[in-house]
């Protein structure tokens, strides 16, 4: 009897990838998933979920389906990588700084240096001289 790939091993393996790398492109965009990544970790539930099946099947069937060490490898791989997920989307995070901190509307900004056009240092009360609005925008890096 020749044995056959499972396909659950495989289909789990890139089921971790996408959950690990779909975060910030799809999942980063919706308040809902971005403020806790709940689909991420559902999609790495199923992910072991079907790694478990193959190789609880690989191990169990050695005689009808193959991918003893390649499920194996896969299976460390997904767990490194839900780790590595786990550990930037919820414990790297706590690092970002909070709001409080932050400039309100109509707060003066602190006074600072960047390179002008003509590369020279220009600073925000250099700006300021005169009857000269300076309009911040401020960009947030984070999401």
């Amino acid at each position: 009897m020749r044995r056959s790939w499972d396909w659950r091993i495989w289909v789990g393996f890139g089921t971790a990838l996408f959950a690990a790398f779909s975060y910030i492109p799809i999942f980063s965009r919706f308040p809902i998933t971005r403020d806790f990544p709940w689909a991420n970790l559902v999609l790495f539930l199923v992910a072991a979920c079907l790694l478990a099946v193959g190789l609880h099947r690989a191990f169990a069937q050695a005689e009808r389906y193959r991918g003893k060490i390649s499920g194996s490898i896969l299976g460390a791989l997904s767990l490194l990588i839900f780790g590595l997920f786990c550990y930037g989307a919820l414990y790297e995070t706590r690092n970002i700084p909070s709001a409080e901190s932050a400039l309100r509307v109509g707060q003066r900004a602190p006074d600072f240096s960047l390179a002008g056009v003509d590369g020279k240092p220009v600073t925000l009360s250099q700006l300021r001289q005169g009857k000269r609005f300076v309009l911040l925008i401020f960009y947030r890096g984070y999401w």
